[in-house]
């Protein structure tokens, strides 16, 4: 499997052999996280909007493979607020960088860079578009806790309408003869771009607006905060915000294998009283982040 220059924009850049690829080596760096195979790299990580957990673990998964950080966590920092455009910020990183890691928050910002860089571009979450490699690890985590991707049951809980990594995992487990349960308010509905790839893989789905509808069903119930910064209207946020909260007592009658994920950071959608359950992963899942983040820098970098 050759991955080496590959851009990560959309996760339909990648299909299902290079998913479970990708997989395999995360992996084998779960085992042996330390692994000196990028000495004398550079990765650069471009973060015009905030992050914590992907922007970090991409800065862990490079030192562990030893290589060397540059960028910056903050738009302000960078000739951008100077009213440089993105593609001359893309085209004089490239020349400084062995890779580039960027999020932004105007959908298709990641496109745009991957078409001036001169070096592979992988997208960090680019608006409500698409977060291919959050979408990577929680396919890490879900065949961690289940010991397979196919076949299963999963509730997408919230934003459906906004949140990029529920885009990207509909996308990417559409591959695997998933059945859908879409929990959300009405007003943040699935888009019917995004369902158009359950329905080409004659998937089913199914849509609720409760989550105990669910609970006996699903293998997965993926979580999602309803994204203030997405909205245009704040009275709009301010109807739907507190829409879906998990409590412990929830779980009652949930399958035994059942796990519940959360891209993070959570506000109050699910109780603090959860995170000490069998149930509970989403920790797990971000320290995931840094063993798929690893293995996808290894294989676009043709380390591995």
């Amino acid at each position: 499997m050759n991955l080496k220059n590959r851009n990560l924009i959309s996760i339909s850049d990648y299909n299902k052999e290079e998913y479970l690829y990708i997989l395999k080596l995360a992996e084998d760096f779960e085992k042996n996280p330390v692994q000196d195979v990028a000495k004398g790299k550079v990765v650069a990580t471009l973060f015009f909007e905030p992050s914590t957990r992907t922007r970090l673990s991409f800065e862990s998964a490079v030192c562990r493979m030893g290589a060397k950080v540059i960028g910056f966590s903050d738009a302000s920092n960078s000739s951008t607020a100077k009213g440089e455009s993105l593609a001359d910020t893309i085209r004089t990183v490239s020349c400084y960088a062995d890779l580039i890691v960027m999020r932004h928050p105007l959908e298709g910002a990641a496109r745009v860079a991957s078409e001036v860089a001169t070096v592979p571009v992988i997208n960090a979450g680019d608006g409500a578009n698409q977060h291919p490699t959050q979408c990577m690890l929680d396919l890490y985590s879900i065949m961690k806790t289940q010991g397979t991707l196919d076949n299963l049951n999963i509730a997408m809980v919230g934003d459906l309408k906004y949140g990029r990594t529920v885009h990207s995992l509909v996308e990417a487990m559409s591959n695997f003869n998933t059945t859908f349960h879409l929990v959300s308010p009405e007003s943040l509905k699935l888009p019917s771009q995004v369902k158009m790839h359950i329905k080409r893989k004659n998937l089913k789905y199914f849509q609720y607006t409760e989550i105990p509808d669910v609970m006996d069903k699903v293998d997965i119930l993926y979580m999602t905060r309803v994204q203030r910064e997405r909205f245009l209207d704040i009275q709009d946020y301010e109807k739907v915000k507190n829409s879906y909260v998990l409590d412990k007592s929830m779980l009652i009658n949930c399958k035994p294998n059942m796990k519940v994920l959360h891209p993070l950071p959570r506000v109050n959608e699910i109780a603090t009283n959860v995170d000490a359950t069998p149930q509970a992963y989403y920790f797990q899942q971000a320290q995931n982040g840094v063993y798929v983040r690893q293995a996808l820098i290894a294989a676009i970098l043709g380390l591995k």
